[in-house]
């Protein structure tokens, strides 16, 4: 059925059993003949090649002891989920949804709001969410890279992402690193004398992991 609902009859092909697709992307033809795009028409998104279902998030999130209500949307390249209730860590609320949810689903940030924006009739402006600042970034308790190769990574981070400073427990994906940059990222540990792996960077992504990975790789070769 859902198939049905997406794999349409194509209207303007000759071709026997020709089909359309329907995306969920919704856009419109401009007087210029340019054509608009203005979003999708459910809640899924793509972050890192994959794709997200926003209300599976805000669900768990719903699902929290504390929690009134919640709203996840992306925003660079990061998962940001806003929440009303009780005010809460953000580790404490990352493990509860790590509990049902693999990690490539869990936000980076979470802005803990005294109620959500509404719009004149009521329904919420997703618009008039406010942005997160830097200070939202460092959600994990800082600690200073040990050794040459966390200290190498944290300074490459620190440039790649845009912070000032990368500690220890910091997490690629959840400071705003996406697949683009971990490939940028493994050809500049190359540069260096590294052995690099994009996919280790996946399994292992906060910076004592991924370091301890590249150590072990340096060791095999």
């Amino acid at each position: 059925e859902l198939t049905a609902e997406r794999f349409l009859d194509d209207p303007f092909s000759t071709r026997p059993g020709a089909r359309l697709y329907r995306t969920g992307d919704l856009a419109r033809h401009l007087a210029d003949g340019n054509i608009e795009y203005l979003g999708r028409n459910d809640d899924q998104v793509k972050l890192r090649g994959l794709r997200i279902e926003l209300g599976e998030i805000q669900a768990g999130l719903t699902a929290i002891e504390g929690v009134k209500e919640a709203v996840v949307v992306a925003r660079d390249q990061r998962l940001v989920a806003y929440y009303t209730g009780e005010q809460q860590a953000a580790d404490v609320l990352r493990t509860a949804l790590l509990a049902h949810l693999p990690e490539f689903m869990v936000p980076a940030l979470f802005l803990h709001l005294d109620a959500l924006p509404l719009s004149p009739n009521g329904k919420l402006d997703r618009k008039a969410l406010p942005l997160p600042d830097t200070d939202a970034l460092q959600s994990r308790v800082y600690e200073a890279p040990e050794g040459e190769t966390e200290t190498l990574l944290a300074a490459i981070w620190a440039e790649l992402l845009g912070v000032e400073r990368v500690g220890r427990h910091d997490n690629f994906f959840e400071l705003g690193g996406h697949s683009l940059l971990a490939v940028t990222l493994t050809s500049r540990l190359r540069d260096q004398g590294l052995e690099a792996d994009v996919r280790a960077l996946f399994d292992q992504p906060t910076l004592a992991g991924y370091a301890a990975i590249t150590d072990r790789m340096e060791i095999v070769l």
